[in-house]
């Protein structure tokens, strides 16, 4: 059974960074991605990016604030958030699809999915 599991939650202010970071258990050649669920809202994809970190994709709301980046020795995948909003708050999620070898955009190509992390931005 494949894992995920997300850590670097936490409150911040409004201006902060944060950092998450996601590993997943066995292969790293994953195409990974980032997700937020903000309460009663969807779950909507923040970044992606490709097996080999060649290619990346953010959502507007974050573009020039949000980096995702990946070190496959360290099987590790990052979301460095800088100048951080009220509305970053939510529950940030990973995800892993195995069969990618490109950006993947849609949740449900995403097979594997941490358990979630909070992420909340004080004003």
């Amino acid at each position: 059974q494949v894992q995920l599991v997300e850590s670097g939650g936490g409150l911040v202010q409004a201006g902060g960074s944060l950092r998450l970071s996601c590993v997943p258990s066995g292969r790293t050649t994953y195409a990974m991605g980032w997700f937020r669920q903000a309460p009663g809202k969807e779950r909507d994809l923040v970044a992606a990016i490709s097996w080999d970190g060649g290619r990346t994709y953010y959502a507007d709301s974050v573009k020039g604030r949000f980096t995702i980046s990946r070190d496959n020795t360290k099987n590790t995948v990052y979301l460095q958030m800088n100048n951080l909003k009220s509305e970053d708050t939510a529950v940030y999620y990973c995800a892993g699809d195995p069969d990618s070898d490109r950006v993947v955009l849609l949740t449900t190509d995403y097979d594997y999915w941490g358990q979630g992390t909070q992420v909340t931005v004080s004003s």
